[in-house]
């Protein structure tokens, strides 16, 4: 994400991307764009949001539990299948799928042999007319049973229809993967797919320290630096000093080009995005504390009365530095992108340039998404309002 995409987006990219990356995380919130949507968005530029489902029916890609419900490449989604039967540490979703199963197995049953004798099937298939024990509308019983089928590898997620899991059963996906589902990935040992999940995660990630590996897949145990001496010792991984850091930083070997670009100070960063709260980029707190000097959360969980920043902020990246967050809703009826607030860090400076290429994200990303009308609401600074307006008119 350091430098502007050079070309158009084509529908090879949405796979590469998630190759890149590992991993796609999958959340339902639509204020502005799905995550999913919105992550490949501040990499790609403006390409058709259909192009992810499609990838998905076609059987590019797949769904799974990895660092939450992921996208995945389909080369990549028996390493995960094997991992769920190997793992002593369970995901949440495996030990809520094992409760589920416990408690509700004969009607558990009764649905995996209806969707064996009748084909796909989405939890809106299932009627519902009551409310859940707390009085709010909950997940309906038949949804809570094949999410803890498909967290149990019985059910996969075939394609999506305005964006609703269609399950059916894995082996009928896994059939349809292209390239073909390679069994013999499910008799890889415990200690070769954490080996290939602790390369996959300092790949994607382009510089960690190692106690920030773990989290990409979450891995337990916590990597350590001699769990990585041998990989280090073999050169599959390579070790450098970072200023103001106590750690060693780890690097892929497929990325040494680029680190000697930085090490000459050739790599430049000329890129401006709004970013998904779910982007691997901001996942792990910590990380992005001390590399960007950005504290972040995601409000939306919280009471409003405790939000610092608005219901769903995007964190802003300009040039390689998080510079500020943005609030957004879109009102897609009406065509109309809103910014609720618009903060910049107090360290950072309102630059013309700064301005002109945020306004330009800003209005990309709301065309983009079909609501090119754009509604600005409260800024700090206070002077970043009419700056970004006069942007806009041009």
């Amino acid at each position: 994400m350091l430098q502007s995409p050079r070309r158009r987006a084509r529908r090879e990219d949405v796979l590469i991307t998630i190759q890149r990356m590992r991993l796609l995380q999958i959340d339902s919130i639509h204020v502005v764009a799905r995550s999913p949507y919105l992550v490949l968005h501040s990499r790609l530029g403006s390409y058709p949001q259909s192009w992810l489902e499609e990838a998905l029916e076609a059987g590019r890609i797949a769904e799974c539990w990895a660092h939450e419900a992921c996208f995945v490449a389909a080369t990549d989604i028996g390493f995960h299948r094997a991992w769920r039967t190997q793992y002593e540490s369970k995901h949440w979703a495996d030990k809520h799928a094992a409760r589920t199963r416990d408690a509700n197995l004969a009607d558990m049953q009764a649905l995996l042999e209806r969707v064996r004798n009748s084909g796909p099937v989405r939890a809106s298939d299932f009627e519902r007319t009551d409310r859940g024990a707390s009085g709010w509308w909950e997940w309906k019983p038949e949804k809570r049973w094949l999410e803890a089928w498909f967290a149990s590898g019985e059910l996969m997620v075939t394609r999506r229809e305005r964006f609703q899991r269609v399950y059916d059963l894995a082996e009928r996906v896994l059939a349809k993967l292209d390239p073909a589902f390679d069994p013999s990935l499910l008799t890889w040992t415990h200690a070769e797919l954490r080996k290939r999940f602790i390369l996959d995660s300092v790949r994607a990630l382009g510089i960690t320290q190692a106690r920030w590996i773990a989290d990409y897949f979450r891995l337990k145990p916590t990597v350590d630096e001699t769990e990585l001496a041998p990989l280090l010792a073999s050169g599959e991984l390579l070790s450098v000093p970072v200023t103001g850091w106590n750690s060693r930083a780890y690097v892929h070997r497929d990325h040494l080009g680029l680190l000697e670009k930085a090490r000459d100070g050739r790599l430049r960063a000329t890129h401006t995005a709004l970013l998904s709260p779910f982007d691997p980029l901001v996942w792990d707190r910590a990380r992005l504390r001390e590399m960007f000097d950005f504290d972040y959360s995601i409000e939306c969980y919280l009471p409003e009365a405790k939000r610092k920043y608005g219901y769903y902020v995007l964190p802003i990246l300009h040039r390689g530095r998080l510079i500020g967050r943005l609030d957004a809703k879109a009102h897609r009826a009406e065509g109309v992108f809103e910014i609720k607030a618009l903060f910049l860090e107090e360290q950072v400076e309102p630059t013309p340039r700064l301005l002109q290429e945020l306004a330009q994200t800003i209005a990309d990303t709301a065309a983009w998404h079909g609501t090119p009308k754009l509604k600005l609401g409260r800024c700090r600074p206070a002077a970043v309002a009419s700056a970004l307006r006069a942007c806009w008119r041009g």
